[in-house]
């Protein structure tokens, strides 16, 4: 049976990022497509991780009912790969839903609203909360656009400590990411076994790295085999 890939862009990103062209190309030159989702989903403005963990559930299932000469039909199993928000949003995925088999996470946004939150500032997240929406940069659109603070309390509640299904995991992490610091997934690591967390000499972009992620995404899934 076919393996499923899926890639889930970044916060304020696009399908047209720099990292899933580069992954959706070399993914073609072995005849295997990739599913890239644009996560804003026609209205960034109300992004929550909810929405898009239940945007790409949704193609999830529909892969699972491709197969139609099958009786029952069996599950498609689905490799996730996902960066920045994109990543955790994945790992949040793969919890949830047993047709998930591996995970590939590119300096995956663990902690992400400390990180973010502390950045802004207490001044400017109490305007945000008072005023509803923040002018974000989208760089995915090359322009700013507001943002609902629904996203703020949406993702309040997804919290690494939940995550502790057994899936085989990836994660690349660049050393000098000044978004996301790498200790975030040594921490995640360090507690689980099952992941294999590969440290790069680059920032949260990981655009220097590009051959070597997909080295290592060629070897984690044994391409080779397909």
């Amino acid at each position: 049976m076919l393996n499923k890939f899926i890639y889930l862009h970044g916060f304020a990103s696009s399908p047209n990022s720099a990292k899933a062209r580069y992954l959706r190309d070399r993914f073609a030159e072995l005849n295997i497509k990739v599913n890239i989702p644009d996560l804003n989903f026609g209205d960034f403005s109300h992004l929550t991780i909810t929405r898009q963990i239940h945007q790409v559930a949704s193609i999830i299932s529909a892969d699972g009912k491709e197969d139609t000469e099958q009786s029952p039909p069996q599950p498609t199993p689905v490799t996730l790969i996902g960066s920045s928000l994109g990543g955790l949003t994945a790992a949040h995925i793969a919890q949830q839903y047993p047709q998930v088999q591996r995970l590939i996470l590119l300096a995956p946004a663990f902690g992400f609203l400390s990180h973010w939150l502390t950045q802004l500032g207490d001044a400017q997240i109490q305007l945000w909360q008072k005023e509803k929406y923040l002018m974000v940069y989208h760089y995915g659109e090359g322009r700013s656009l507001p943002l609902s603070y629904d996203f703020v309390t949406d993702a309040a509640q997804y919290q690494e400590e939940i995550l502790q299904r057994p899936i085989s995991t990836l994660i690349l992490h660049g050393k000098n990411d000044e978004v996301i610091p790498i200790q975030a997934s040594r921490n995640f690591a360090k507690s689980r076994p099952w992941v294999e967390l590969v440290e790069l000499e680059s920032d949260h972009a990981l655009g220097n790295v590009l051959t070597e992620i997909w080295q290592a995404i060629y070897q984690f899934c044994q391409l080779n085999k397909s």
